[in-house]
């Protein structure tokens, strides 16, 4: 006589595996929408951490974050239009430096054979000349800035970064425009050459280099004036529609 068999060991080909134990291999799953037991995950390809195609949001993510890393046609023209305008202001810096040799005061110097003097010694000819440099650096970074907002009125930050860039290039090339081309800083030389008791015009001197300032100053200011008054505006947006009131 045998002992009966125990209900761990009957095992039934109709078991299903949603009764607490796995399909055997080679055994189908049965119902598909049946859930798995606990600890057997639903989608195995994913429980590695390793996407099983290119398709999986972690790639997505990838390659939008590269396509975002790369300036869009709208900032590199943005940039073009503020190199080409630091490149135009600096330019005209040569202008500035013209008219302050024109208008800057000369400042009268007289030897008398030992030493150079100033022939008017209670004189401002010396202040006025960086007076006359700062007040052209205001107008001329006005003028700029009222030109550049007319032509690029969409512009944005790289047009005034531009501005004050070539501002300060356009400041420094007038300063030593008008040094070079103005009487010469060799003052010994040019009393000698002049001779005793005869006045001279002194060299063309910066000495507040402040003034070298003025003009990008001015044109960041004037520029972000006129974007507040005359820029464009952002579509306002949409109000939600009133409540209507119930009827009785």
């Amino acid at each position: 006589m045998t002992a009966p068999l125990t209900p761990h060991d009957q095992h039934s080909p109709h078991d299903e595996p949603g009764e607490g134990r796995p399909p055997s291999h080679g055994q189908p799953s049965g119902d598909s929408g049946a859930p798995y037991p606990s600890g057997y995950p639903e989608h195995p390809g994913h429980a590695s951490g390793h996407p099983e195609h290119p398709g999986h949001p972690g790639h997505a993510e990838l390659s939008e974050h590269s396509e975002h890393s790369e300036p869009g046609p709208e900032l590199r023209a943005e940039l073009v239009r503020a190199s080409l305008v630091a490149i135009a202001v600096a330019v005209s810096g040569v202008l500035l430096g013209l008219l302050w040799l024109w208008l800057a005061p000369k400042v009268p110097l007289v030897s008398d054979g030992s030493a150079v003097y100033l022939k008017n010694s209670e004189g401002e000819d010396a202040v006025g000349a960086d007076g006359v440099f700062t007040l052209l650096g205001l107008a001329f970074g006005a003028v700029s800035a009222i030109v550049v907002f007319l032509l690029f009125r969409h512009g944005g930050i790289a047009l005034v970064v531009g501005l004050a860039i070539g501002g300060v290039l356009a400041s420094v090339i007038a300063w030593r425009l008008g040094v070079w081309l103005g009487p010469t800083s060799d003052v010994v030389a040019h009393a000698k050459a002049a001779g005793k008791g005869v006045t001279f015009d002194g060299p063309l001197k910066l000495g507040a280099k402040g003034a070298l300032l003025a003009w990008s100053v001015a044109a960041m200011v004037i520029h972000l004036v006129l974007t507040g008054l005359f820029g464009p505006r952002d579509p306002e947006p949409a109000l939600p529609p009133a409540p209507q009131p119930e009827a009785r």
